[in-house]
């Protein structure tokens, strides 16, 4: 059992500091409090905390440094010997909140409201921003001290944020410990015996000696640290292309106040989508309590769509189950999936279609008004886009085949037949499976003149056939033979018995010599 964190009376009463045997603990301060680390909770609770940083910039990564690792009760990893983090890319962020210190500021004020000890640096490089905020004497950082162009704050008194000018990296490294550039602890009591304590000592020394001795890690880190090598920080959520935001200087909590909130978004979005000559496919809400907690929508088109009237629709269900609880300080919207949506031509003046003379259609093709699109969209909105779906035509002969059924979403965009086998009849219902009836014929090519199905006899006054339907070869569907026989071929009869109702009959074409064929009931026609 070994220490996971300390507070700051521990390690300043008894020297308690993370790593440490708990016995060595308890015989430094019997009275210490212990309580078992919860290695998922804490990442569980940095996860939802990244999420929230979302109010700042789409770019928030989880610190994954891992410098010493202990297994919890629970069997997760409990980081020893450094505080949880987060990295945030403000990269064209920064002027939105009045410059970097001033988001510096506001980021430490919020996470000090919910009970977090944390500290702040903005940095050219995520290696220096790690270094400076875990090893540096950051300092309070005012807007009113920054300047317009870079941000770069004045030193204060309160040791809290920091803001590296640019250009200042090196200087700035200098002199911080080399646990600051996230080495092995290997690596680390390597150096330190050779008499290097600080980030600084590295600088003058050939790479070759360095690389021969330690390998390319150390030197690595270094030139990532200082912009000399890429250090790619991959998003926790998947960066929108199009997105918007407003901010409130008091929460709002109505409902009126949200979808107000959501229509100007809409609006906003639509000019950028319009721009670029794009429509949105999905789009998030995203709804940021003053709780640190996060609220998100999610809504789907079954086209691409960019018209406020109708996207807002899709947000309305949703909207009353969302729970504002003290109130939301700042809204985003993202189109997180985007296809090209060309400008559509009105017509000066359209004439209506005669339903004699129109040509066949899908029946899920859209319309100019894309009426189906948008039923779609609000039933997907109701119950789920993966709920809603459509019947759709293959094009093949083989009548298990001939209809599929799919996710509404994907068909609209999807080419279909447009009609189906030409000069063949095929009924209106078909069976889940051909089911084995009783037949009786005169010879056994002939059609049948009477047939039994669930006790039910049925004499034949009429009879159309044989069509011949074997395995489609091909395709990569129709290899598999018909009714999973090798030689399975079917002769298919339309027959109406004496009530008039017509029934779609098969008898295996292929038959063993002296044995009667086998005879299936597949469809009813209307």
């Amino acid at each position: 059992m070994r220490v996971a964190a300390a507070n700051r009376v521990a390690e300043a009463a008894a020297g308690i500091a993370p790593g440490m045997p708990l016995a060595d603990a308890r015989a430094r301060l019997p009275g210490l409090r212990v309580v078992p680390a919860e290695g998922r909770a804490d990442m569980a609770a940095l996860a939802a905390l990244a999420d929230w940083c979302g109010r700042w910039t789409p770019w928030v990564s989880l610190d994954a440094t891992r410098l010493g690792v202990a297994l919890d009760a629970d069997g997760a990893d409990v980081v020893l010997g450094a505080s949880h983090g987060l990295w945030l890319d403000i990269t064209g962020c920064a002027h939105l909140f009045g410059g970097e210190a001033a988001l510096v500021e506001d980021i430490l004020h919020r996470l000090a409201r919910f009970g977090f000890a944390a500290r702040a640096v903005v940095a050219d490089t995520p290696g220096a921003a790690w270094a400076a905020a875990r090893y540096g004497a950051t300092r309070h950082v005012s807007a009113r001290q920054s300047n317009a162009h870079h941000g770069a704050a004045k030193h204060g008194t309160a040791k809290q944020g920091r803001v590296i000018a640019p250009g200042k990296t090196r200087a700035a490294l200098a002199k911080l410990p080399l646990a600051g550039l996230r080495l092995g602890a290997a690596e680390a009591d390597g150096l330190e015996r050779l008499g290097f304590r600080a980030i600084g000592d590295l600088y003058g020394i050939p790479r070759g000696a360095l690389a021969r001795r330690f390998g390319a890690g150390v030197m690595r880190r270094l030139d990532q640290a200082l912009g000399r090598a890429d250090e790619p920080l991959s998003p926790r959520r998947p960066v929108a292309a199009r997105r918007v935001r407003q901010d409130f200087a008091e929460p709002i909590a109505s409902r009126e106040a949200i979808a107000g909130t959501l229509r100007r978004l809409l609006s906003e979005l639509e000019d950028l989508l319009t721009a670029a000559g794009e429509g949105a496919r999905r789009l998030e809400l995203s709804l940021y309590r003053g709780d640190g907690k996060v609220e998100r929508i999610a809504v789907g088109t079954s086209a691409p769509a960019r018209a406020p009237a109708h996207l807002m629709r899709l947000f309305a269900d949703p909207l009353d189950a969302v729970d504002a609880g003290f109130g939301f300080d700042s809204v985003t919207l993202a189109a997180s999936l985007t296809q090209p949506l060309a400008a559509a031509q009105l017509a000066l003046d359209p004439q209506p279609v005669s339903p004699v003379t129109a040509a066949p259609q899908s029946l899920f093709e859209q319309n100019d008004d894309g009426e189906v699109a948008r039923l779609i969209d609000r039933l997907g909105g109701r119950l789920g886009l993966a709920n809603v779906r459509r019947l759709a035509l293959f094009a093949s002969h083989v009548p298990e085949r001939a209809v599929v059924s799919d996710i509404a979403l994907a068909g609209m965009a999807a080419p279909q037949p447009s009609h189906w086998p030409a000069g063949r009849q095929r009924p209106l219902s078909l069976l889940p499976r051909p089911e084995a009836v009783e037949a009786v014929a005169m010879v056994p090519d002939d059609p049948p003149v009477m047939f039994r199905w669930r006790r039910m006899l049925h004499r034949v006054v009429k009879a159309d056939g044989p069509e011949r339907i074997a395995a489609e070869w091909w395709h990569a569907e129709g290899t598999a033979p018909l009714g999973g026989e090798a030689d399975s071929i079917r002769d298919y009869y339309r027959v109406e018995d004496e009530r008039g109702r017509r029934y779609w009959l098969y008898r295996d074409a292929l038959h063993r010599p002296g044995m009667a064929p086998g005879w299936w009931l597949h469809g009813l026609f209307g």
